[in-house]
C-alpha cells in the first residue's frame, strides 16, 4: 500500500526486480501454508480428488502456518498487541463455549470435541489479521476462497448430477445443501467484484461464467434461504456496484441472466416455494420441512429459558429437540448452545465488521480496487446476516473470514496513511558505511580551504 501523487491510497505493486537493499519478507512461507489451509478448508479436494481422504490435510497446512508465524516473531509488522476488538470478542466467545461444553447437561464429550474443532477459527482470524498486511495478499485470499467454491460447485453439478438438491454429494461444510448454497451467496459478491476490477477480457470472462456457474449450482439446491439471502446480498451488492459505482449496465445484466437461469433451473426451487402453503401435490416434503423449521424454533425458544446461560454445548441441540436436527437459525442455535452471553458475543463479533466497513467507506482517496471490495464485503456480510435468519450457520468459518478480512484490510490503510513510503532500508553493515561516507564528505566540505 502506498499513496500516489495525486493523494489517492493505493495497492503497492511488488517490483519486477528485487534490489540489493531489499530484505526478504520473514512471513513468506507462513502466508503460503495460511493459502494452503484456504485451499483445504474452502475447496475440500478430499472429496472430489481420489486418495486425499486418506491424509490429514487441515493439519498439514495449518500446522506448518502456526509454525511460520512464531518463527518470524518479533519480526512481523503486526503483534498480538494490535489484534482488534472483534479478535477479543471471539476469544471470550469460545471461552464461554467451552465452559458451557463441560458443564452440557446433554453431552458433554461431544460438545467438547465440536468446541475444539470450532476454536481454530481464531487461530484462523488471528493468521489472517497477523500475516495479511497488503492489499495485495488479501486479494490473494479472497480469490483462493471464491475460485475453490466455483471448484466445488463445478464437483458438485458433475458429481451429484441426478442426486436431488445435490445433498450429500460431497462433504463437510457443503454436504448440506442449505449450507452449499450459503457458501455461494456469501462468495458471490467478491466474484463480481474480481470480474468488475479484471484488465484483461479473459479474466472477466472466466468470472462472469464462474458466476453463472455459482447461480446456476445454488438453483440446484433448490434451497429458499439461499434464494432469499441472494437476493438480499445481490440488491447490496448491485447498490454499491452499480447505482454507486455508476455502473447502470450490471442492473440490466443481472436481471436478464438471472430470468434465464430461473426459467432453465429454477423448477424445483419454485416448487419448494409453493409447498409452503401446503396446496403442492410434489412437494409435501418441503411443505413437512417448514412445519419441522417452526417446531424446531419452538423448542430452541424452550432450551434457552430452560438453561440460558451456558446453554447445552455445541452440537447438542440436536438431541434436544427430539426429532434429531439443527434449528434453521444462526441467532437461536448459538444461543440455545452457547447461551444468552455467547450470543451478546456474537453479535457484537459481527458488529464489528460492520463498522470497519463503515469507517473504510469513510476514508477518502481509497483505490478503486479497494473501494469494489469494501462494497464487497459489505454485501457478503449483509448475504450472512439475512441467511443466518433461516439457516443453521453459526459455526461456519467463512463469516468469521469476511470480519477478519475487514478488520485486516482497515489495519492496512491506516498503517499506510501512518507511513506512506514504504522504502526499503539498506543492510546493516552497508548502512553504517554509507553513513561514515557522508560524515566524511561534510567534514571536507565544512573544512577551511588552503
Amino acid at each position: 500500500m502506498a499513496i500516489n501523487t495525486s493523494g489517492r491510497v493505493v495497492a503497492a505493486e511488488a517490483p519486477a526486480e528485487r534490489t540489493p537493499y531489499q530484505l526478504s519478507d520473514p512471513t513468506r512461507n507462513a502466508f503460503f501454508w495460511l493459502s494452503a489451509f484456504f485451499v483445504v478448508y474452502c475447496a475440500r479436494p478430499e472429496d472430489w480428488i481420489p486418495g486425499l481422504k486418506y491424509l490429514p490435510l487441515a493439519k498439514l497446512t495449518a500446522i506448518p502456518a502456526i509454525w511460520g508465524l512464531f518463527s518470524t516473531w518479533g519480526k512481523t509488522k503486526r503483534s498480538y498487541k494490535n489484534l482488534p476488538k472483534e479478535a477479543g470478542y471471539l476469544l471470550a466467545m469460545i471461552g464461554l463455549l467451552y465452559l458451557g461444553a463441560v458443564l452440557s447437561p446433554i453431552w458433554k464429550g461431544g460438545a467438547i470435541t465440536r468446541t475444539i474443532d470450532f476454536s481454530k477459527v481464531y487461530i484462523a482470524f488471528v493468521l489472517i489479521f497477523l500475516l495479511i498486511t497488503t492489499f495485495d495478499r488479501l486479494r490473494r485470499i479472497i480469490f483462493i476462497q471464491v475460485f475453490s467454491v466455483v471448484v466445488v460447485c463445478a464437483a458438485a453439478l458433475t458429481k451429484g448430477h441426478g442426486t436431488p438438491r445435490l445433498e450429500g454429494v460431497l462433504g463437510g461444510i457443503y454436504s448440506n445443501p442449505n449450507d452449499l448454497a450459503f457458501a455461494i451467496v456469501l462468495s458471490m459478491p467478491f466474484a463480481l467484484a474480481f470480474m468488475i476490477s479484471a484488465k484483461n477480457t479473459l479474466v472477466k470472462v472466466f468470472w462472469l461464467g464462474s458466476m453463472l456457474m455459482m447461480a446456476v449450482g445454488l438453483f440446484a439446491t433448490a434451497s429458499r434461504a439461499g434464494f432469499i439471502d441472494l437476493v438480499i446480498s445481490g440488491s447490496v451488492a448491485l447498490y454499491f456496484f452499480s447505482v454507486k459505482g455508476k455502473r447502470p449496465y450490471l442492473i440490466v445484466a443481472t436481471a436478464f441472466v438471472g430470468i434465464v437461469i430461473a426459467a432453465a433451473a429454477g423448477g424445483k426451487l419454485y416448487d419448494r416455494f409453493a409447498a409452503i402453503s401446503g396446496d403442492s401435490a410434489t412437494e409435501q416434503n418441503a411443505y413437512g420441512s417448514f412445519e419441522d423449521r417452526k417446531y424446531l424454533m419452538l423448542r430452541a425458544i424452550d432450551g434457552i429459558e430452560h438453561y440460558p446461560i451456558l446453554g447445552l454445548g455445541i452440537r447438542n441441540f440436536n438431541t434436544y429437540s427430539l426429532i434429531w436436527h439443527d434449528v434453521h437459525m444462526a441467532y437461536l442455535q448459538i444461543c440455545v448452545e452457547g447461551g444468552i452471553p455467547v450470543l451478546v458475543l456474537y453479535l457484537m463479533f459481527f458488529y464489528r465488521g460492520f463498522k470497519n466497513l463503515k469507517t473504510l467507506r469513510r476514508t477518502k482517496n481509497l483505490e478503486e480496487d479497494i473501494v469494489l471490495f469494501v462494497g464487497a464485503l459489505q454485501s457478503s456480510l449483509v448475504g450472512f446476516v439475512v441467511g443466518a435468519l433461516f439457516a443453521p450457520e453459526a459455526y461456519q468459518y467463512f463469516p468469521y473470514f469476511a470480519v477478519a478480512f475487514t478488520a485486516t484490510l482497515l489495519q492496512t490503510v491506516k498503517e499506510t496513511e501512518d507511513s506512506p513510503a514504504d522504502v526499503a532500508s539498506p543492510p546493516k553493515k552497508l548502512r553504517h558505511f554509507l553513513e561514515a561516507y557522508v560524515d566524511r564528505g561534510r567534514a571536507r566540505s565544512l573544512s577551511p580551504v588552503r
